[in-house]
């Protein structure tokens, strides 16, 4: 059920959350419910997937620098699989 909510927030943070909401096709109301929605559940036991201990084995193997660009490598990977 739905309840209506008022806040008391700076002017310009408002417009920068409702030009954000726009872009990312939302209102600010579901934005706002979104981010306190995630905030509260942090608390919560959230059910999570078990991970073998092979996969925790692994985890951790590699050691990247960080200015690896994953993006970058996913992109260079695909352009020549599918030259």
């Amino acid at each position: 059920m739905d309840k209506k909510l008022t806040l008391s927030l700076d002017q310009e943070v408002i417009d920068e959350a409702k030009v954000y909401a726009k872009t990312h096709g939302t209102s600010l109301s579901k934005l706002v419910e979104n981010y306190l929605e995630t905030l509260t559940i942090k608390g919560k036991e959230v059910n999570t997937i078990e991970t073998t201990p092979l996969v925790e084995s692994l985890c951790g193997i590699i050691e990247l620098p960080d200015s690896f660009d994953y993006k970058s490598e996913i992109r260079d990977y695909l352009s020549e699989k599918y030259k």
